[in-house]
């Protein structure tokens, strides 16, 4: 294929389509790799993005990032309206909140310093649980005796709670106003209180 014969690449405005396209067809968030491995060679799937994050600015549904993905999702205020569509999901017990806290504001962390900051065992079926909920996964192992596996948050994890990025872990009083936590206090500074970052904040996944 001569120069002359490449096809041309397309407008911006069709490259805005194609990522339209993807992204609702998807069922979980696309990356910009993603995209970019399905458009025609020279397409630029992150200006795409950008007209389209402004184009369903104050829409019904919105353009949201995910971690390092993109995906579209209902508008905050309009949440309410969509109640009889949700499937309720089990209240965690409270040894799965705890430890679920812990990985969030800690990660990478092993079994045994999850059991050290709440102060007793972890019992395999909480992790289980946490696993096929898929909002934590197996992390690197560390390397010190043993080379115990690590535990990290998913992006399944931060989807569900609606955040973009480890920057928007909620506090302690957000966490109750969801309905995951209750009044009684955390095990081990396991949540940090409001306006506190937590160790390890801005690792929150690892590549």
């Amino acid at each position: 294929m001569t120069l002359f014969d490449r096809p041309a690449v397309p407008d911006m405005a069709e490259q805005e389509r194609m990522v339209e396209a993807m992204l609702f067809a998807s069922a979980a968030p696309l990356t910009v790799a993603d995209m970019a491995a399905r458009m025609p060679q020279g397409c630029d799937p992150d200006a795409a993005l950008a007209m389209l994050v402004h184009r369903y600015d104050g829409r019904g549904v919105q353009l949201v990032r995910v971690d390092k993905a993109w995906a579209f999702r209902t508008a905050p205020d309009l949440g309410s309206l969509m109640q009889r569509e949700v499937t309720e999901v089990r209240k965690l017990s409270r040894a799965a909140v705890e430890t679920l806290a812990i990985v969030a504001y800690h990660q990478p962390v092993t079994r045994a310093e999850i059991e050290d900051i709440r102060g007793v065992a972890v019992s395999r079926g909480t992790v289980d649980q946490l696993l096929e909920l898929e909002w934590i996964r197996l992390g690197r192992r560390r390397m010190t005796p043993g080379r115990p596996v690590t535990f990290i948050v998913t992006e399944q994890f931060l989807d569900h709670f609606g955040l973009a990025s480890a920057n928007d872990l909620p506090g302690l009083k957000e966490l109750r106003e969801t309905g995951l936590l209750d009044n009684r206090p955390a095990p081990g500074g396991a949540i940090p209180e409001e306006g506190v970052a937590p160790p390890g904040h801005d690792d929150f996944l690892e590549e």
